[in-house]
């Protein structure tokens, strides 16, 4: 994670202030097992990313979900699923 600040002069002679926070994550996915032959450490290692990745789309399908946005319905954002569902909440759009 990374925090930028640039600070400016406005037009109006007003310093302003811009803060921007970058995340990065190695959103590497895993192979299928039976393709890559992994076992062991390696082969659990696989789940957890694949079950990380389907929490992420996860949460983007609800961020996204149009349709109860229109009807202004409340809509669970599952943050919580996985580790890196909660590292990226906040750049997802999410408030605690």
């Amino acid at each position: 994670r990374q925090t930028t600040r640039s600070s400016s002069r406005g037009g109006d002679g007003v310093d302003v202030t811009s803060m921007s926070r970058f995340t990065f994550v190695d959103l590497a996915g895993s192979e299928r097992m039976k393709k890559t032959g992994a076992e062991g450490e390696r082969a659990r290692e696989g789940i957890r990313i694949n079950e990380g990745l389907l929490a992420l789309g996860n949460v983007i399908n609800a961020l996204a979900d149009e349709e109860r946005l229109a009807k202004g319905e409340k809509i669970h954002v599952p943050y919580r699923q996985s580790k890196l569902t909660r590292l990226l909440q906040d750049a997802l759009g999410g408030n605690s």
